[in-house]
């Protein structure tokens, strides 16, 4: 790898500026936004200390070619000119994901399989044989985009998808991804040093997000990358992470801020428990069966941040559009008497904001999968009532800073 190389991070529509100040954090350089990412340079020791401590990004890519790809001839041009031999030996197993924006072809696993064939024709024709395809684990994960007939192929520093952190062993219906709530908890400046309630926790991944963070702990601690097995860089980037990776235990620290986890389902509670142990939170998060529209049963003094993620649709059996209405009026009625919880909610329905009634300090357009929401923060009831305020992170603004 280069000195420096041109990388690019995937991320959660919406939450693009908020990946371009964690990668600034950590030492990328030449940082540009996108849609759907964020471009950056790096050196292979930065792209990999970005691929340990990255909360936001989805994949980390290295782009190697890209052009004008017009039909499935277009597609094997396109990939047969890229120098795959300088990737791969017939040793490397390898696999091919494709996604598709505007295309003429339905489906992106016809592209991946013409992408593949071109691949395995150019390595037969200069290294003698080919290498095999593993779909599962290989050790060369090709990303390609293709947008129209314009098509990009990268390859995934990580190989499986950043956001799939280990620790979510049990769900519940509709969870939350694991990137998205490390981008609500950055957007509503959390730092780690305050307390955390989710008063609709489900299966517990703002808590585990909000642990992690508080604990200091880098979220692909505990998962290998796919460059550590590539031909070239490989014998480079093993050194380099275990030295990261050592660096890294040593940052850690016990999570020293209270977290209180609510949901009305056993079973979801069931799943919270269990993907907090997996994810080594045990004994940490104070996990109890609740009701968000009813009084909490939370210690005297409790203040810090409410961050949740509350139903979208009629899955509470409430009564179609009205009765969400009816249960976001009584979410806001709860919101009061948690006088000193600040709150950051995640809304994907139009109603929740007037049906809420309080007024947010700020918002964030956000995309939850292919649903619209909007990030509301809001202060504690008793510092927009004019009462005592404490010391606080500051609240969400209409930018995301």
């Amino acid at each position: 790898m280069p000195p420096r190389l041109p990388l690019f991070a995937t991320a959660a529509r919406g939450t693009e500026a908020l990946l371009a100040e964690e990668l600034e954090e950590l030492g990328a350089v030449r940082i540009r936004r996108h849609p759907g990412g964020v471009r950056f340079a790096a050196n292979l020791a930065e792209a990999l200390r970005v691929c340990l401590w990255t909360r936001l990004a989805m994949r980390v890519l290295w782009p190697v070619g890209e052009g004008e790809a017009p039909g499935a001839d277009g597609l094997y041009a396109v990939a047969e000119a890229v120098p795959w031999e300088e990737y791969l030996t017939p040793d490397t197993t390898f696999a091919v994901e494709a996604t598709l924006q505007k295309s003429e072809h339905a489906h992106s696993g016809f592209v991946a399989l013409k992408l593949k064939d071109a691949i395995v024709d150019r390595m037969r024709a200069r290294a003698g044989r080919r290498p095999d395809v593993d779909s599962r684990t290989p050790d060369v994960q090709v990303v390609a985009h293709l947008s129209g007939t314009w098509l990009q192929l990268s390859l995934d520093l990580a190989g499986e998808p950043l956001n799939r952190r280990g620790y979510r062993i049990r769900q519940t219906a509709a969870p939350l991804k694991e990137t998205l709530a490390a981008a609500m908890l950055r957007a509503a400046r959390y730092t780690g040093e305050e307390p955390v309630l989710d008063p609709m926790c489900g299966s517990g991944t703002l808590l585990v997000e909000a642990a992690w963070m508080a604990a200091r702990h880098a979220p692909s601690l505990g998962r290998h990358f796919a460059v550590e097995r590539w031909p070239e860089l490989g014998p480079l980037a093993r050194p380099l992470l275990a030295d990261l990776r050592a660096e890294a235990q040593a940052s850690q620290r016990p999570v020293p801020i209270p977290l209180w986890g609510f949901d009305r389902d056993e079973e979801a509670l069931g799943a919270a428990r269990a993907n907090l142990r997996a994810a080594g939170l045990t004994g940490t998060v104070q996990l109890q069966l609740g009701d968000a529209t009813h009084a909490l049963p939370l210690p005297s003094g409790a203040h810090g941040l409410l961050v949740t993620n509350p139903p979208y649709g009629d899955r509470l059996g409430t009564g179609g559009q009205k009765g969400m209405k009816s249960f976001y009026f009584q979410l806001g009625e709860q919101f009061d008497a948690l006088s000193a919880f600040r709150a950051a909610i995640l809304s994907g329905n139009p109603a929740f904001e007037s049906a809420f009634h309080h007024r947010p300090s700020g918002r964030l357009s956000l995309w939850n999968g292919p649903i619209a929401c909007t990030l509301l923060s809001y202060p504690a009831p008793q510092q927009a009532a004019g009462g005592p305020a404490r010391r606080r992170p500051p609240t969400l603004k209409a930018d995301g800073r």
